[in-house]
C-alpha cells in the first residue's frame, strides 16, 4: 500500500512538471545554479546563494539534491526575515544548506527513504501522506529538475533546521 501511495505522489508531481512546462529533465546541460535561474521563481534562492558565497560550490561537480523553495515559499516568512538572513552569513548558510543533499536523489528514491543526509549536517524528513511528498513541512511541489550537477526538487515552504 505504501509503495502505491508513493507512486500515486510521485505520478501525480511529475504530471505537474509537465503541465507547469518544466523542461525536459535529460536535456539539461546547465547546473544547479544556472538552472534555477532560468526557471524565474527561485530569485530570493539565488539571491541568498550569492550572499552566502555559495554560488561556486553549487556549480561545481556535484552532485546535488536541492529542495528549492521558490520565492512565494519565502514570502511566507515573517516580514524581515530574510533581509536579516542575508545580513547574517552564517546562518543563512547553514539554512541554505539544509535544503541540500549530496548526491543525486530522484523522486523515485523517495520510496525507499524516510530520512535524507544534508549537507549542513542536519537530516531532513521525508514522508509521504495524502499522497504528497512533504520534505519536514514543506511540500514538494515539483521534482525531478535535472541539472548537469543534481537534481532540483521544488518545495513550497522554507525549511529551517531546529535551533
Amino acid at each position: 500500500m505504501f509503495r502505491k501511495s508513493v507512486f500515486a505522489a510521485l505520478s501525480a508531481l511529475v504530471a505537474i512538471a509537465l503541465v507547469a512546462g518544466v523542461p525536459s529533465a535529460s536535456a539539461n546541460t546547465t547546473d544547479i545554479v544556472d538552472t534555477a535561474v532560468a526557471a524565474g521563481n527561485f530569485t530570493t534562492l539565488v539571491a541568498a546563494v550569492q550572499a552566502a558565497g555559495l554560488v561556486d560550490t553549487l556549480k561545481g561537480e556535484g552532485p546535488f539534491t536541492v529542495f528549492a523553495p521558490t520565492d512565494d515559499a519565502f514570502a511566507k516568512l515573517p516580514e524581515g526575515t530574510v533581509e536579516a538572513l542575508l545580513a547574517d552569513k552564517e546562518t543563512l548558510t547553514k539554512i541554505l544548506t539544509y535544503h541540500v543533499v549530496a548526491g543525486k536523489g530522484m523522486a523515485s528514491d523517495v520510496v525507499n527513504v524516510e530520512t535524507a543526509d544534508t549537507v549542513a549536517g542536519i537530516p531532513l524528513k521525508i514522508k509521504v501522506m495524502d499522497g504528497n511528498v512533504w520534505i519536514n513541512d514543506a511540500k514538494v511541489v515539483v521534482t525531478d529538475i535535472e541539472a548537469s550537477n543534481g537534481v532540483i526538487h521544488v518545495i513550497d515552504t522554507v525549511i529551517v533546521p531546529a535551533s
